[in-house]
C-alpha cells in the first residue's frame, strides 16, 4: 500500500526562518511530530547525502524512530529527503520520500510539503492512514513555534519622523 499527501501552508514568518526551522535540530525538535509528542532525539546532518534521525515520543512514553537521507538542498527554497519509519529494533516499516518547498508570499512564507510513503509491514495501512493528520499536527506546531520566534507587531518599536516647513513670520499660505 502507498499513499501521497500534499499540504500547503502560509506561515507569517520570513522564508529564511521557516527554512531554518526545518534544518536546525534545536528548532525542529520543538515542532516535529504529532500534537503532544516530543522528540528526545533530533539529529540533522543537512547536506546532500547527510542523514537525519528523530525519535518521536508519544504521550504514553512509546518511542517511534524515523529518519532518512537528504537528497537535495537548495537553501531557503527546497528540501528533498527520504523519510522512513522504523521500529525500535531499526526495522523499516514505511519507506518514503518528502519534498518541501519554500516561497515568498506577500511578506509571508508559502510552504508546500509533498510526501509519499510505501508500507512494508502488515500494520502499514494504519500508519499511512495517519500520515496527513500527523503532518498537519506537526505543521500546526511549527506555526506556533514560528509565531513565538517572530516579534508581535504590538511589540515592535515604531518611529515616526515629521518634518515641517517653517515659514518666516508674516508669510501666508
Amino acid at each position: 500500500m502507498e499513499r501521497e499527501v500534499t499540504i500547503t501552508r502560509i506561515f507569517d514568518a520570513p522564508r529564511a526562518l521557516v527554512f531554518e526551522a526545518w534544518t536546525d535540530p534545536q528548532h525542529m525538535s520543538q515542532w516535529f511530530g504529532p500534537k503532544n509528542w516530543t522528540n528526545p532525539v533530533c539529529e540533522l546532518d543537512v547536506k546532500p547525502g547527510g542523514a537525519w534521525r528523530i525519535v518521536m515520543r508519544a504521550p504514553n512514553g512509546g518511542d517511534y524512530p524515523c529518519g532518512g537521507v537528504y537528497r537535495e538542498i537548495v537553501a531557503g527554497e527546497r528540501l528533498v529527503f527520504t523519510n522512513n519509519a522504523l521500529d525500535t529494533a531499526g526495522n523499516l516499516l514505511l519507506e518514503g520520500l518528502t519534498s518541501v518547498t519554500f516561497a515568498d508570499e506577500n511578506g509571508k512564507t508559502k510552504m508546500t510539503l509533498v510526501t509519499r510513503a510505501k508500507g512494508l509491514v502488515p500494520q502499514a495501512p494504519y500508519m499511512l492512514e495517519g500520515m496527513e493528520a500527523g503532518w498537519s499536527q506537526s505543521l500546526d506546531k511549527l506555526a506556533t513555534a514560528l509565531s513565538s520566534a517572530v516579534p508581535n507587531v504590538s511589540a515592535r518599536e515604531i518611529v515616526i519622523t515629521r518634518t515641517f516647513n517653517q515659514r518666516p513670520p508674516g508669510i501666508r499660505l
